[in-house]
């Protein structure tokens, strides 16, 4: 018998395993795969946005869902104690544009090896085993073990963390919500968050793997005339639309999806102004007076670009450039500081970073992420019904809950 099964080795499971060992508990972990720490390797493109070094404010700004739920934990383990617990296991940290704190080295790996340092630190306290939680053990309204791959262990407490269900190859497959359900609780409807977005126009598949950077994408609620999103960045062309870091952060402030109500609009040239532009378009193409349009824009625009904005533009693209008129390049101009998409839908959830909709909060202690309803049983991370926006915030919440559910689980085991 051991003192806490931790179902799941990412980023909540681990800040619990190593938490409970600190304080000398003994733990087993059930991981899926042979490595601990496998959806951590590819978060932030594999450099790993850990947290975001900003203000309590902030973070809770930043957390669209159910953000009131984390108020204790984060009160008790927030970014900045996230970077100290880093930095002691010897990965050097750094902050980025938008406050987003990655290891210096722009290894995520960095990361996982420090976890591993970790358990190895208290071996004598924790087990890793590779395997499936298949259900737990419940007696008498209270978690007393997990059946995992056939075998049968006992402890005092039971956390889950085994993520949501996007990107299940790395084991995150929704068996959570599954064990949840079974102990009685409720999950809330699961999509996905920080997505790729499908759009209505086709031409973005001409323009399939071009990568923009240093560009600025808005994001509009025609229903509302609100901007729910702007920020300079990287987005990526698609077959199927756009995708990319600011696009994954624009789809996170879509929480409800219908046709033809947001448009993505691409600042191509945020550096300069509209009169700005205006006089770099006359200069190109006054360079190139007597070549035809569609040639004179190598300059300004990547070239797998340029045959779709002359398309969009209406200007023939055989013109030649000293034949451009005014009106013609006014509107050229007004193209490039506004390239507009229409969303259509979202991506597959499997494609998602990250799931929103989980566990219900309200069957949830927000401040030891202990089950209501089944004592000794705790949950952490993605599981819960609460989610991000992108920033290394939803990783904060994997850490405050992992480490809120590993000092509650710890006392209980204690206690009994």
């Amino acid at each position: 018998m051991t003192d806490i099964i931790i179902i799941g080795g990412g980023a909540a499971g681990l800040m619990a395993a190593v938490t409970a060992a600190e304080l000398k508990k003994k733990v087993l972990v059930i991981e899926k795969n042979p490595r601990v720490g496998k959806k951590l390797l590819i978060t932030g493109k594999g450099r790993c946005n850990l947290t975001n070094n900003c203000t309590k404010e902030s973070f809770f700004e930043n957390i669209p869902t159910n953000g009131k739920f984390m108020y204790s934990s984060y009160a008790a383990f927030d970014c900045r104690e996230t970077m100290n617990f880093f930095e002691e296991l010897g990965v050097p940290l750094k902050t980025e544009r938008g406050n987003r704190v990655f290891p210096v080295s722009d290894r995520a790996e960095d990361i996982v090896i420090a976890f591993e340092r970790a358990l190895k630190k208290y071996r004598e306290f924790v087990t890793v085993k590779q395997g499936r939680a298949e259900r737990l053990i419940v007696e008498n309204g209270t978690a007393v073990g997990v059946v995992a791959s056939g075998e049968t262990y006992y402890a005092h407490s039971v956390i889950i963390a085994t993520g949501g269900c996007s990107y299940p190859k790395t084991g995150s497959d929704g068996d959570g919500y599954r064990l949840a359900k079974e102990a009685g609780h409720t999950v809330t409807p699961l999509r996905p968050s920080l997505v790729p977005l499908i759009t209505e126009e086709k031409w973005c598949a001409d323009a399939m793997g071009l990568s923009l950077k240093n560009v600025t994408l808005t994001l509009k609620d025609s229903k509302t005339g609100k901007t729910l999103f702007s920020e300079m960045g990287e987005m990526l062309f698609t077959h199927f639309g756009v995708s990319g870091p600011l696009v994954l952060s624009a789809s996170g402030h879509i929480r409800k999806y219908e046709t033809g109500r947001f448009q993505l609009v691409i600042d191509l040239k945020p550096a300069l102004d509209e009169k700005t532009l205006d006089l770099r378009l006359q200069r190109d193409l006054s360079e190139n007076a007597n070549r035809i349009f569609i040639n004179s824009l190598g300059k300004l625009l990547p070239s797998a670009l340029i045959p779709v904005i002359v398309k969009l533009s209406g200007i023939d693209g055989q013109k030649r450039s000293n034949q451009i008129s005014r009106s013609e390049r006014h509107g050229l101009c007004v193209l490039l500081k506004n390239l507009t998409l229409t969303v259509k839908d979202h991506r597959p959830i499997e494609e998602a970073i990250v799931t929103s909709g989980g566990v219900k909060i309200s069957e949830i202690n927000p401040s030891a992420m202990e089950s209501k309803l089944v004592k000794g049983l705790y949950f952490a991370g993605e599981v819960i019904d609460v989610d991000a926006y992108t920033g290394g915030f939803n990783l904060q919440i994997a850490f405050s809950t992992g480490r809120a559910a590993a000092f509650a689980a710890a006392r209980s085991a204690a206690d009994g």
